[in-house]
């Protein structure tokens, strides 16, 4: 029998630490083939993504796949993320979470996240402020507007970008 990834272990953790506390919980994700989500929201490749409770519907965060159902632009879509695609989890108003190192999802290959490493500091874009029941933040110059109300988002503190080690 083979050993079961820490790393989904982690995601719900880290979640419900978000929760717990009143943050925002956030997850970078490499988007890939066998990763779903609006493909008109990722931007060189990655997504960033709301998971709060107030985002999401039906919301599974499984050992293989995080899957939900999300408004983007108004439009209700459903979500799939392998574990293997997500790069970091982290509270969006403390910037306070961890980072992992991104992998191919596969069947076989599942487990293959299961080794932890401690690495460089590393920290996923800083997020642009979003109004809650969004779930997607797309990368955005933060001299960017937020959407039709033309107030332009507030600039993220820099000292408050998220401080998380790499692990495998």
């Amino acid at each position: 029998m083979t050993e079961t990834s820490t790393k989904p272990y982690l995601i719900r953790a880290l979640h419900e630490w978000c929760s717990d506390n009143g943050y925002t919980p956030y997850i970078a994700v490499v988007v890939d083939e066998h990763t779903v989500v609006p493909h008109e929201h990722v931007q060189d490749g990655q997504i960033t993504l709301n998971v709060g409770t107030l985002a999401t519907n039906k919301l599974v965060l499984g050992n293989e796949f995080i899957e939900f159902q999300a408004r983007f632009g108004g439009v209700g879509r459903q979500i799939s993320v392998p574990i293997g695609a997500v790069r970091a989890i982290y509270a969006r108003e403390t910037g306070q979470g961890m980072a992992f190192e991104p992998s191919t999802y596969s069947p076989d290959s599942a487990d293959d996240d299961a080794d932890v490493q401690s690495g460089q500091d590393k920290a996923p874009e800083a997020p642009v402020e979003s109004r809650p029941a969004l779930s997607a933040v797309p990368a955005q110059p933060d001299d960017a507007s937020d959407g039709p109300d033309d107030t332009p988002p507030s600039t993220p503190d820099p000292s408050a970008r998220p401080r998380l080690k790499v692990i495998k």
